[in-house]
């Protein structure tokens, strides 16, 4: 049974993508908070990646990097905290676990990495200055490693549109703003987390193993069709 180390995985997609996958693979949770999920197949450490020294993990088939921010601030309010801030947590906490993690995940069995992206990197939209930067810097960290890492660890990314998790609570807090964001779509919906789940677990597997450097637009329609 393969084992994946899922940062991230007590809330929102990560902890969709651990639901998803804890009955067919050995599943690591690191995470800020605990997650209250109780499996055979199950473990985690309490840990901020970006501040606490990482776990000693022995085995590692496959790695994904859930956090994330939404940080929507006119260009005038967003201060160069913010910046380094949604920075730090895009891409430095992804870089941090893929150095910790590499040598093991080099050994592992068809190894891979599954990092986030946002529809916002390839849709220009108000008030997404700081948040689309730092995507775009994990847009280039896939890239970069995909080459790097060939052909031993493939490396894809996934860029949702507005999933309906905590993290969105802003953007969907009322029937209002949910009907306006699905009217907003083209396919007329947003996205279930278990959706992007269900694409992290494609990503990992043995289906995808020619595909690597790849960002995967979940975008219901908003940034590739205008009706």
């Amino acid at each position: 049974m393969k084992t994946i180390i899922i940062i991230g995985g007590s809330k929102g997609i990560g902890n969709a993508i651990v639901k998803t996958l804890i009955d067919n693979f050995k599943i690591i949770n690191i995470s800020r908070s605990p997650s209250q999920i109780n499996h055979n197949n199950f473990s985690q450490f309490q840990c901020d990646v970006l501040e606490d020294e990482l776990p000693e993990i022995e085995v590692a088939d496959s790695l994904i990097y859930c956090p994330g921010s939404i940080n929507l601030k006119p260009i005038s309010k967003l201060s160069i905290d913010d910046f380094k801030d949604d920075f730090n947590i895009n891409v430095i906490g992804a870089v941090k676990v893929i150095q910790k993690y590499l040598p093991q995940l080099k050994k592992g069995n068809a190894p891979s990495i599954v990092l986030f992206s946002t529809v916002a990197v390839k849709l220009g939209m108000p008030y997404h200055a700081s948040i689309a930067t730092a995507k775009g810097g994990v847009e280039g960290l896939v890239k970069s490693l995909a080459a790097e890492l060939a052909p031993t660890v493939r490396v894809n990314a996934i860029a949702p549109t507005v999933t309906d998790t905590g993290l969105a609570d802003k953007l969907l807090r009322n029937d209002n703003m949910k009907e306006k964001m699905i009217e907003r779509h083209p396919l007329k919906k947003y996205l279930d987390p278990k959706e992007v789940a269900t694409m992290a677990e494609f990503l990992i597997s043995e289906k995808t193993a020619s595909i690597s450097g790849q960002i995967f637009e979940m975008d219901c329609g908003i940034v590739t069709l205008k009706l």
